[in-house]
């Protein structure tokens, strides 16, 4: 009986052990990426928020309704896929989009996400649950490619693109190696790649039209959402940039960088890389960029992980 309690208690600190690390983790980068950025200082950020007044009641209402907006259809969309196969409330929804999107904040591609989400069912269900948030990234990402091919097709019609692969930095360089080691770890481990394309052949069949049109329709509200929020901040730093023009540089920037493998928490510098050279097509100075991207990364990203880290602490797993 008392190893039996010594084993559960064992258990216990090992599931907090690792709560506590994902946090740590999380907090880590989230710091270094602010504290450490060598193309934009936080002093740099600072003055240009302070000299914008981005400081506003206004301004900083208008920015967090517009990530909260952008957080609500991505949990709506959630439910709307897990629903499929088990009913779940909005609180529910939230708890593990959030709880997940803290957990897999540093890892590449936000490939963390397919686990986390997947923890919080029955291991039954976990194949599904992997195959149903699978649906949900590849709707997002056809949403991205149809949208930013179009503007990148406009921006490339009237200026000289150039985009070369060895600009990468070394983030970008090391999510591509761990994205294929992962993929080559898991092919060694589970079998051959032919039972998977089966398996996901009869899973996607087995999803009905329906359900994959809403699933699209939430992931095209979210990034008219984020595209637009990313306007409000060039109109809020006096940017004299049409409509238009902008959206064609914001729709081709998250194409780019959406191309391009890197560790999620990098994913700012990715951007940040890219949207400075398109925006300077138009002579938008690079800190003014920066800043907008930083602002981005700060109320779509890191917020909802801050929340996202009560979620984690308060994760329980479920027994088979």
């Amino acid at each position: 009986m008392h190893a039996k309690a010594l084993t559960f208690k064992s258990y216990q600190i090992l599931i907090y052990s690792v709560k506590i690390s994902i946090i740590a983790f999380s907090f880590y980068f989230i710091y270094h990426k602010l504290f450490n950025n060598n193309d934009l200082s936080i002093s740099e950020l600072k003055t240009n928020i302070l000299s914008n007044n981005l400081f506003s009641f206004n301004s900083i209402l208008i920015i967090t309704l517009l990530s909260v907006l952008n957080w609500f259809f991505e949990i709506l969309k959630w439910k709307t896929l897990v629903n499929y196969i088990k009913n779940i409330t909005f609180k529910t929804a939230l708890e593990q989009t959030l709880g997940a999107h803290t957990a897999s904040l540093f890892t590449p591609n936000r490939i963390g996400d397919y686990g986390a989400k997947a923890l919080y069912f029955q291991s039954k269900l976990r194949s599904k649950i992997v195959g149903l948030n699978g649906i949900g990234n590849l709707a997002q990402m056809l949403i991205t490619t149809i949208l930013g091919s179009i503007g990148l097709f406009f921006f490339a019609s009237n200026f000289p693109l150039q985009i070369d692969i060895q600009s990468l930095s070394w983030p970008q360089y090391l999510g591509l190696i761990i994205v294929f080691s992962i993929l080559f770890i898991i092919v060694k481990r589970f079998g051959k790649p032919k039972i998977w394309l089966d398996k996901t052949k009869h899973f996607l069949t087995s999803i009905s039209i329906s359900l994959f049109l809403k699933t699209l329709l939430f992931s095209g509200i979210r990034y008219v959402i984020f595209s637009f929020q990313f306007y409000v901040l060039l109109y809020l730093f006096h940017v004299d940039l049409s409509y238009l023009n902008a959206m064609m540089i914001i729709s081709s920037m998250y194409l780019l960088a959406s191309i391009l493998p890197s560790i999620f928490i990098f994913d700012v510098v990715l951007k940040g890389s890219i949207a400075v050279y398109l925006f300077s097509f138009f002579n938008i100075p690079e800190t003014i960029v920066l800043s907008c991207i930083t602002i981005m990364w700060l109320f779509n990203v890191v917020l909802p992980s801050l929340i996202g880290t009560y979620f984690v602490m308060n994760f329980k797993l479920l027994k088979s």
